[in-house]
């Protein structure tokens, strides 16, 4: 059981590697938008832009709504938000304890 859930977790982190579908979620954190409205806030054209839709909502990610001609995609659970942003902060924070190291750095004589 223990081997599943790892592969379960390195399989859903995979669809985490592309930074296209990280902002994807990121505009997705609170409201549902159709597909039109993600390809012009993200700029992403249409035929790729369902491509990552498409690997999001494999993995359980988000969920697709149909209305006439027109699909709508929301998160398929609030916590994806709650996890990507913690690591958002971890990077911010690594991000900020490298640039005080750097100006530290650049102050020291050598």
């Amino acid at each position: 059981m223990k081997d599943i859930l790892f592969d379960l977790h390195a399989s859903m982190c995979r669809v985490f590697t592309s930074p296209k579908r990280l902002e994807i979620l990121n505009i997705l954190r609170d409201k549902e938008l159709s597909v039109g409205q993600i390809a012009k806030l993200t700029r992403i054209r249409q035929a790729n832009l369902s491509q990552h839709l498409n690997i999001l909502r494999e993995k359980g990610i988000v969920r697709a709504r149909r209305s006439g001609v027109t699909i709508y995609y929301s998160l398929a659970n609030p916590k994806i938000i709650k996890a990507f942003d913690i690591i958002r902060q971890i990077l911010i924070e690594r991000l900020s304890a490298n640039e005080k190291l750097a100006k530290t750095a650049g102050k020291k004589k050598i």
